[in-house]
Order: structure tokens, then sequence, then C-alpha cells
């Protein structure tokens, strides 16, 4: 079996990064519950000498970790097993038959094309054989031209693309609550367990708890503001490397900058309600990103505009000369 024949997750030693992040949601769930939680309860002690603020308090933090938990297991998921998207096989348009001199290039797809060659030719993929659309990218790993391609994550055993964007954006989002409530609510466990006397072993698991929320804490929160300034430029992380590599390359100019609000609805879906639960993903095909509202679009516009009222200034200028030529031959004659 070839590379390119081999099915989408036909490598097991690519599963080992998602069985890696799996043990550490799985390991710090199990920490703060049974070393942070679950003593809060106060389960060993009679009822009448329980302290009751502090076993609510627990309770607060057990279900509030369940439904981050929840939802972060199920972005994840949803990141791993959705296809980012690629270039349809059944739509003849995205075939690459230019050899063929009887081949015509579809007006429609050339005039929402913004993505070209320096030749002006259409971008194609030689591995797939096919056209790509405008942020559509080959990925080596996935050996596949993804829509919208983001990047490919090995974490999540696929790429970040299209279909499966906003589940990424909210799996980094529920990370960070997930670590940030572990890390400032488990504090005073650890605390106590220096101060008490403490079987060493739930000091250790304590403390390796803490750091280890900690250090992905600031990892995944850094990764996550990144990801909210991307979403808000309008850039995948690609674009954003194409720009860093570009001499002059500004990052405040996209092809596809709809504003602000419009580049949130392009990641996280057009209902505000439910851009933060993993539902409701943007509507679209992912082949094409040009509107009335990107700015190459309104350039032309502005362009024909400038053509068209330059047109309109000669035909009255040359009807003013016609009606004064009229006039002095008019003249003459009498």
């Amino acid at each position: 079996m070839t590379a390119s024949s081999m099915p989408r997750f036909g490598e097991p030693s690519k599963w080992l990064p998602v069985l890696f992040v799996s043990c550490n949601i799985f390991g710090l769930y199990a920490i703060y519950m049974l070393y942070h939680c679950m003593p809060m309860m106060q389960y060993a002690k009679p009822v009448a000498h329980r302290d009751v603020e502090m076993q609510n308090r627990g309770i607060l933090e057990m279900v509030v970790l369940h439904i981050i938990t929840a939802l972060l297991l199920y972005c994840y998921v949803q990141s791993v097993v959705i296809h980012p998207g690629s270039v349809p096989d059944d739509d003849s348009q995205w075939d690459r038959t230019a050899e063929d001199p009887s081949f015509r290039e579809d007006e429609t797809v050339k005039d929402n094309m913004q993505e070209r060659k320096r030749s002006g030719d259409r971008r194609y993929c030689k591995w797939c054989g096919k056209y790509k659309p405008d942020r559509c990218h080959h990925c080596r790993v996935c050996k596949s031209c993804i829509l919208k391609m983001d990047h490919h994550c090995p974490w999540i055993y696929n790429c970040v693309g299209f279909r499966n964007h906003k589940y990424f954006f909210l799996l980094l989002f529920y990370s960070c609550l997930d670590c940030h409530l572990i890390m400032w609510t488990m504090i005073e466990s650890v605390k106590l367990s220096v101060l008490v006397d403490t079987p060493f072993i739930t000091m250790f698991f304590l403390m390796f708890g803490e750091t280890l929320a900690c250090f992905l804490g600031v990892l995944v929160t850094a990764f996550f503001i990144f990801h909210i300034w991307l979403m808000l430029k309008a850039m995948t992380t690609i674009e954003f490397c194409e720009k860093s590599l570009k001499k002059g390359g500004s990052y405040d100019s996209s092809l596809y900058d709809y504003g602000v609000y419009g580049n949130i609805t392009s990641v996280l879906g057009e209902n505000p309600l439910l851009w933060l639960v993993p539902m409701a993903p943007p509507s679209g095909s992912g082949l094409n990103f040009v509107t009335d509202a990107t700015p190459l679009t309104i350039k032309n516009n502005e362009r024909s505009g400038v053509r068209k009222r330059g047109h309109q200034k000669v035909q009255r200028s040359n009807k003013s000369s016609a009606a004064g030529s009229h006039s002095s031959a008019t003249l003459g004659a009498e």
C-alpha cells in the first residue's frame, strides 16, 4: 500500500500524540477529583462535624469541572474525527483538465478566485491533480488538499480546516477554562498538604497536578490568544506565516477581512448565542470566500465606479462639444 492510498487513520504511530493528550486530560481530572474535590466532601467525618461551606464549594467545583470537561472532550473528538474538508471529486470545475484544448475555465469560478499564480493561472495541486480554491493547501501528512487550511495538528491527528475550525477553537477555549479552574482552585489543597501532615503520595499528586495544570494553562492560553488574534484579523496560521516571510508584509490587511463581526462568524458561526457552544458551525462550502464585503471586491467596485464616472464625463464632454459645433455651424449659416 502506497502512502497516497493509505486510509486517513492508517498510521498507528500517529495516534501516540492523541493518546498523550488523552492521558493528560484524564490524569488531571483524576487528580483533581480524588485529591481535591473528594476531601472537600468530608465523607470520613460525621455529618454534624462537616464544614458545610467547604462541602458546597466542592460540589460547585465538581459540577463546573464536569461541564467544562464534557464540552472539552466532545470538541476534542469532533476535531479528530471531522474531516476539515477537501476539494470535491464530483465537480468538474476543479479537475485539472487545462491540457485539453476544448477546456474553458468557468467564468463564475474565475471571477471568484483571488489567489492565483504570478502568471495569472489558477493554482493547482500536483499531488491531487486538482485546482485549488482560495485558502486551500495540500497537507503532506493527511495527503489531501484541505479547504481553508489553518495548520496540521499532530495532537488531533488531523488538519484544522474549514469544517472543524470551530471545534478546534472551542477545544482551546475549554482547555483554558479547565486548566485555570484546576490551577486556581487546587492551590489551596496544595498549600494544606505542605502545612499539615499529609501522606507523601497525596502531596506528590497534588503538586504534580498543580504543576502540570500551570504549565499546560500557560501554553494553551498563549495559543488560544494567538488564535483569537488570527480570527479577528481574518487569517489562518498558514497565511500568518506567509505574511511574516514577505518583506513589508502587513498583518492588518487580509483579502478575506469582513470586519470584526464578520470575521468571528466565519469561524464560530452566524448565531452569536451559539458561538461558545460546539454546534452550528459556519455555513458554506469552503470553496469560495469572495463576497461583496471582501476588500478586493470593494476595490474592484470602486475602480469600476471611477471608470464609469470617467466614461460618463467623457460622454458629457463630447455631447457639449458636439452641441457647440452645431451652434457655430448654425450661426455661420445665418
